[in-house]
């Protein structure tokens, strides 16, 4: 059984599904410590001039675990997200499709960041496709170093196989992790190519890019990009790019 492991993220980007996509069962790292400004508060979306961010803000203190940092109330970020997704996303073809949710999402009097956070990755789940269950390493009584801590989440929930990130020489200890018995496989994810509301192209967005501009095939187009194989030869990738459009 292959599992996935990250911290949960605000509006995550393609690659993130990917992850969870491709395991059987997904750890959201509720229990790690808060990083101000990276991937945890914030995302990006497609704008006519490149892109832009949109970020939660939030009061905390430097060291805080993520499960502890609250949003700030004092700022209007829902009104100011959904205006720029209204603004950005007006001529996307399936924006409509989703948009009552997603207000409906936003809407919700959140207090602590990494409910919002959870929420939105199972909303993007649910409109996506992907089954693949999620649990939580708050569940769990763990061991604070690092690589401990991800070969005591593969053993408790009986993974045979952890799937990673091209980062995780920068987190764990890859012999002694494979010296647990449990095999390291490495992501391995190729973008998807697809019609955007501007042109040129733009990678790595939030998912919400992909899912306001392929609405049902948002999925089909993930998964394909995913079967490229890297022996493909640059023509025939663009052929099968050119399909996804």
């Amino acid at each position: 059984m292959r599992v996935a492991i990250h911290q949960p993220q605000f509006l995550p980007w393609s690659g993130y599904l990917d992850k969870i996509d491709q395991a059987d069962v997904f750890v959201a790292l509720d229990t790690v410590q808060f990083k101000k400004n990276e991937w945890q508060n914030r995302n990006r979306i497609r704008t006519a001039d490149g892109w832009q961010w949109l970020t939660v803000p939030v009061r905390h203190r430097f060291g805080q675990r993520m499960a502890e940092v609250r949003i700030d109330q004092t700022s209007r970020w829902r009104d100011r997200h959904l205006r720029a997704l209204a603004i950005h996303y007006a001529k996307a073809p399936y924006r409509e499709r989703y948009w009552d949710e997603l207000c409906a999402l936003y809407r919700q009097p959140w207090e602590r960041l990494v409910d919002l956070n959870l929420a939105v990755v199972r909303w993007l789940l649910q409109v996506f496709g992907i089954t693949t269950p999620i649990r939580l390493a708050s569940e769990w009584s763990l061991r604070e170093e690092p690589t401990d801590r991800l070969i005591d989440i593969c053993r408790t929930v009986g993974a045979t196989q952890y799937l990673c990130g091209p980062g995780a020489d920068a987190y764990l200890d890859r012999a002694r992790f494979e010296a647990s018995g449990i095999e390291l496989e490495m992501q391995r994810f190729r973008h998807p190519i697809y019609r955007q509301c501007y042109e040129p192209f733009i990678p790595s967005l939030s998912a919400i890019d992909l899912l306001f501009a392929c609405g049902d095939g948002a999925l089909a187009h993930l998964r394909a990009a995913r079967s490229l194989s890297d022996e493909a030869s640059p023509l025939a990738r663009q052929v099968a790019e050119r399909k996804l459009r």
